[in-house]
């Protein structure tokens, strides 16, 4: 589907410059219109249909904005900023789409995130444990601490 001038509606541009904006997982492109010379910006977005498989057999809408918000909780009050956070979850749903994940189950999601929380802060990674694993007791807790803990 060709791109088409918003001034003259003439269906040929060049691209003059391209920038990815990782926080909506979008390239932005400035275009030039052959015909009439004006510029103009787009932002190209890739589509991804991924359903999440919830606990209860329900699916949901795989959701960047809700995996900021779970990180953002699990990261407040450590060495994780919010932009590592947006960061962080950009490359959890690229990783996802460069593997073509059309289907995933919240256990399998949430093991990738703990993979790559831990990596990155053991408080933050022990917080979303704590949710994701949904400790019933303190003993459980520990068990995870001492998992990662250095020997």
């Amino acid at each position: 589907m060709p791109m088409k001038c918003p001034f003259c509606g003439h269906e040929e541009s060049k691209v003059t410059d391209s920038r990815t904006a990782s926080e909506t997982n979008a390239i932005r492109r400035r275009r030039e219109c052959l015909q009439c010379s004006k510029r103009f910006t787009t932002f190209e977005t890739v589509d991804i249909s991924l359903q999440v498989k919830k606990r209860d057999g329900s699916y949901e809408d795989f959701s960047l904005q809700k995996l900021i918000k779970g990180l953002d909780s699990a990261s407040r009050h450590t060495r994780i900023s919010h932009d590592q956070v947006r960061d962080l979850a950009s490359a959890i749903a690229s990783e996802l789409m460069e593997n073509q994940v059309r289907e995933i189950d919240t256990t399998k999601l949430g093991a990738l995130v703990m993979e790559k929380l831990r990596a990155l802060d053991t408080v933050a990674y022990i917080r979303f444990a704590c949710v994701y694993k949904r400790f019933k007791d303190v003993d459980e807790i520990m068990d995870a601490i001492h998992t990662i803990a250095p020997k």
